[in-house]
């Protein structure tokens, strides 16, 4: 089966996927351990070697890894689609991709894979999300995108127009009681905060908020003698 779309041109039977953090980048010791795997899955499940690619995601360009397959190995390089670098001069099918550089429409799920999204871009995904029917699994990547963007969660909760759509997918994540959970320790900050300033003792505060001593005492250390 040919897959259309730009990030799945090279994929075959087998397509080995290492997405690295925006915070990370694919070294030199990584393809080869990906590669290595690859190998092995092949051996181990006598899969034909050139039924399987490798995909490897980064939030940079991918210069170091990319100066080192043209240098030691010959292979050539070609940006064939945004963001899209496909290696070519191996028996298998290897492409580095630059996720910052990718078509948004297009690539709308592993473009906003990140824990740096904007309002806008948040909410993209959760409408997104909102469309797909219950047996299409994406419960687990919405519930890595909205514990990794949770203050970003909170301005599209704030001021969110759609809001059922919304309520779906934070139930679908089970962000809403989680979401429930911070609220109502944001209710106990605030009285520990007025305690502390009419003066009750530390013990009296942690009895009525029933926080977490260390973050009563944090509360104290900040406010004013």
């Amino acid at each position: 089966m040919i897959i259309g779309k730009n990030i799945g041109a090279i994929f075959r039977e087998v397509n080995i996927v290492e997405y690295k953090s925006p915070d990370d980048y694919v070294s030199i010791s990584d393809f080869y351990k990906v590669y290595g795997y690859a190998c092995l899955y092949a051996s181990f499940e006598k899969a034909p070697i050139n039924s399987l690619t490798i995909t490897f995601v980064e939030s940079r360009y991918p210069r170091k890894i990319l100066a080192h397959l043209k240098k030691i190995h010959g292979y050539k390089v070609e940006e064939t689609a945004p963001g899209i670098y496909t290696v070519t001069g191996d028996i298998l099918p290897i492409q580095i991709i630059d996720n910052r550089k990718l078509s948004v429409n297009e690539n709308i799920w592993l473009k906003d894979l990140d824990n740096g999204l904007e309002v806008m871009e948040l909410q993209r995904v959760l409408h997104e999300a909102s469309k797909k029917p219950k047996n299409v699994r994406v419960d687990a990547y919405l519930d890595a995108i909205t514990r990794a963007n949770f203050n970003t969660l909170e301005e599209v909760i704030n001021m969110s127009s759609a809001a059922k759509s919304l309520e779906e997918v934070l139930e679908r994540t089970g962000m809403a009681a989680r979401w429930e959970e911070r609220a109502e320790e944001r209710k106990s900050l605030a009285i520990a905060k007025n305690m502390i300033n009419l003066g009750f003792p530390f013990d009296s505060v942690v009895s009525a908020t029933m926080l977490d001593p260390e973050k009563v005492r944090g509360i104290m250390e900040e406010s004013p003698p």
